[in-house]
């Protein structure tokens, strides 16, 4: 039997089974409409203020160009790109911005987490007291958080060494214990954006489920791997995606820190130095254009990975 003949809630499943996607509902597309509406000045200005300077970087890192030597200018190519993939420098920074990223966004995220149930779970009247405290971190600047944790383990000023009973243990003298400093600093800092975006997922969860979920004898290990994060999985993804994006990007915190010393150098930190430090500016370009072809690869991977139709996740129809 053709679709043709079909009522039309048959021809809607025909097309699911047949696994294509059912059209958008007049609602759906004049929201799409909607949005397009408000958000498409701003995303042309940013469009606008964005492209001139990627496009600037690309071109530029076609050229073997030193910045004390303007007039000595020469094309060469993708030789650039062909310099950093085969120097060991670039994959030793691309493996600490990999290993900083994924142990700080694994612990971000179980800690938000933490942190976004008992914001979501406390009491009425202790609501505002509970997040202040916990947004408190994210409030302040990197670069004075940075001065901060360097202070607390440094040998001359820090307190730490002392309450660990660690002596004149240098924090700053080798890559491993370099790296966990860092690695709490961005934890410490950045753990209260992802619990901000995970307590705006978990409101988007209905009481009723978690209602019902109590009444078939479910336990709250079983409702919350069962019922709260798959009905939050968009804002899961949100949340890992802009941390993942944040802390690839990694620079004031080494800045600081280590200046980039004992091996704890990244991507963000080698265009640096590449390209303000030693003034080479096709070579930092061709990092800087590296840099953000690796933003673009997480981001495809995440959406791709995640799956997520963000129509649902608004509770469309």
């Amino acid at each position: 039997m053709s679709s043709t003949t079909l009522a039309p809630g048959e021809q809607e499943r025909a097309r699911t089974a047949s696994g294509r996607r059912p059209g958008l509902t007049d609602r759906a597309k004049a929201e799409r409409r909607l949005g397009w509406m408000l958000a498409g000045p701003a995303f042309a200005v940013m469009l606008l203020v964005t492209a001139y300077p990627i496009l600037q970087a690309v071109y530029e890192s076609l050229f073997d160009f030193r910045l004390t030597d303007p007039d000595n200018r020469s094309f060469t190519g993708l030789t650039n790109y062909w310099v950093i993939l085969t120097d060991w420098i670039w994959w030793r920074s691309l493996l600490v911005t990999l290993l900083i990223t994924v142990v700080t966004v694994a612990v971000e995220l179980v800690l938000g987490f933490g942190l976004a149930l008992v914001m979501h779970r406390a009491l009425t009247t202790l609501r505002p007291i509970i997040r202040t405290a916990i947004l408190i971190p994210y409030a302040i600047i990197t670069v004075v958080s940075a001065f901060a944790w360097q202070y607390a383990f440094a040998l001359d000023t820090g307190f730490v060494n002392p309450w660990l009973n660690l002596g004149a243990f240098n924090w700053f003298g080798s890559f491993s214990p370099s790296i966990v400093v860092i690695c709490l600093s961005e934890i410490w800092k950045t753990t209260p954006f992802i619990s901000l975006l995970l307590l705006a997922g978990l409101a988007q969860v209905s009481e009723d489920l978690q209602e019902a979920a109590k009444v078939d004898g479910a336990t709250w290990w079983e409702r919350l791997r069962k019922v709260t994060i798959p009905n939050m999985k968009a804002a899961i993804m949100v949340a890992l995606l802009f941390r993942t994006l944040d802390a690839f990007r990694v620079f004031d915190n080494i800045f600081i820190m280590t200046n980039g010393a004992n091996g704890t150098e990244s991507v963000s930190f080698l265009a640096y130095r590449q390209t303000i430090s030693r003034l080479e500016i096709g070579l930092g370009s061709a990092v800087s254009v590296l840099l953000f072809l690796c933003v673009v690869l997480i981001s495809a991977l995440f959406i791709k990975g995640f799956k997520v139709d963000l129509s649902q996740a608004r509770g469309e129809k």
